[in-house]
């Protein structure tokens, strides 16, 4: 329809280099339906993009990691701004 109005991966990859898995940045699913007809995962690095198979399974750990990152990372957020409310609570009764 319209050349470069959407972004949508035509060819993936199977194999992918573990230098490139441990530079991604983020990462997004693209799903087998609507204007894309293939499923894939678009990994995001700096000012590149790659296409490559969703059932790769260095893929899939390299996904499962990040989520844990994120995850985690928001709790630990979420636990030091309620140690800091208290301690200044302490100090100001």
């Amino acid at each position: 329809l319209f050349p470069g109005a959407f972004n949508c991966c035509t060819k993936v990859s199977d194999e992918i280099p573990k230098r490139i898995l441990r530079r991604v940045e983020r990462f997004e699913i693209q799903k087998a339906d609507g204007l894309c007809h293939l499923e894939a995962v678009i990994l995001h690095m700096k000012g590149k993009k790659f296409c490559v198979n969703p059932w790769n399974r260095k893929v899939k750990k390299m996904m499962k990691k990040m989520k844990y990152k994120i995850h985690k990372s928001r709790s630990n957020v979420r636990k030091q701004r309620r140690t800091r409310i208290t301690k200044t609570e302490r100090t100001e009764a």
